[in-house]
């Protein structure tokens, strides 16, 4: 495959997805949802994130691991917190970056 055609259908898969999404804005700034919709509707990012993140942080080798051992649980709870005191989405994701690459340098000298 061409690189020109590689472009192109990374430029016609991205103005597709952007319409898609316009779509949805257009229809839906003139139509009130009901009330119970917009309720639900506000859990499904953090439903999403849930499912997302949390199998990262608990899940080793096909298991829940809540040990101190797992370096990434360990990283999450300290990233959780710094997110609570800064509500600042990069700084707690840079930050929980950098605690899980100190960890996982400094815990194999230790053993």
């Amino acid at each position: 495959m061409g690189t020109l055609n590689l472009w192109l259908i990374l430029i016609i898969g991205g103005l597709a997805t952007y319409l898609m999404r316009l779509s949805f804005i257009l229809i839906f700034q003139h139509v009130q949802m009901p009330l119970s919709w917009v309720r639900v509707l506000r859990l499904v990012p953090p439903a999403v994130f849930s499912a997302i993140v949390f199998p990262e942080l608990l899940v080793r080798d096909g298991s829940v691991q809540l040990s101190l051992s797992n370096l990434r649980l360990i990283a999450g709870l300290l990233a959780a917190v710094i997110a609570l005191k800064t509500r600042n989405v990069f700084i707690t994701i840079a930050s929980g970056m950098v605690i899980l690459w100190l960890l996982q340098w400094v815990v194999p000298m230790i053993h």
